[in-house]
């Protein structure tokens, strides 16, 4: 089998409970929840998404068997562990990123984690497991390690996700024209509701990848 991959780099997560961890992002092409094309936006299941994940043309990107795919994360591996820290990300990586993948990663030395619309069942053996819940979609993950709320929604609130057995819990400020109200909203939001805390996108804010 072979994984379609929009791009893959290294860099610090950006987000949540791991900001600052040395990391090389596996960004899969595809989502089950939006086309990636701008013409499809405006029907879309989630139409506020801000990645590129359409197509194999970005950096790294290409169509990697598991074992090509190991060898060029371990080129451009850049941190001091012997132990390499990858977060699959998309799109939506469950389309593609299955329990061969995960095992084959996991015997070489990997920690991985991985960033999901929570609409598919992973494999087993995830070190770190983020869901980010859409509108209108049924969520199948309801346990894991963070829930990252992207905030505000219309008609769609964030309390309801506080029954589900996750560590951590953030409000993430939905990056649009409204960003700068929306950060404050989200802000507010948090003071208020103890079980969540503020998630920034850091690399933007710092301009890195």
């Amino acid at each position: 089998m072979k994984y379609k991959i929009k791009e893959i780099f290294f860099t610090q997560q950006g987000e949540g409970k791991n900001t600052g961890m040395n990391s090389v992002f596996i960004r899969f092409t595809g989502c089950n929840l939006w086309s990636g094309k701008e013409k499809n936006r405006g029907n879309a299941i989630c139409n506020f998404c801000d990645t590129d994940f359409y197509g194999t043309d970005g950096v790294n990107g290409g169509s990697y068997t598991k074992e090509e795919l190991l060898e060029k994360v371990k080129s451009i591996w850049m941190g001091e562990s012997k132990r390499i820290n990858v977060v699959l990300t998309g799109g939506e990586p469950l389309l593609q990123a299955d329990q061969k993948l995960i095992n084959y990663l996991k015997e070489n030395n990997f920690y991985i984690a991985i960033e999901t619309n929570g609409t598919i069942e992973p494999p087993i053996g995830i070190d770190w497991i983020c869901v980010s819940p859409k509108p209108n979609t049924k969520i199948k993950i309801t346990e894991g390690d963070e829930l990252k709320f992207i905030y505000p929604q219309p008609n769609f609130k964030p309390e309801p996700f506080e029954k589900l057995s996750f560590k951590h819990f953030y409000i993430q400020p939905m990056d649009s024209e409204k960003l700068d109200s929306n950060t404050n909203r989200s802000i507010k939001f948090c003071m208020k509701n103890a079980n969540w805390k503020i998630s920034l996108q850091s690399h933007k804010i710092l301009g890195i990848q």
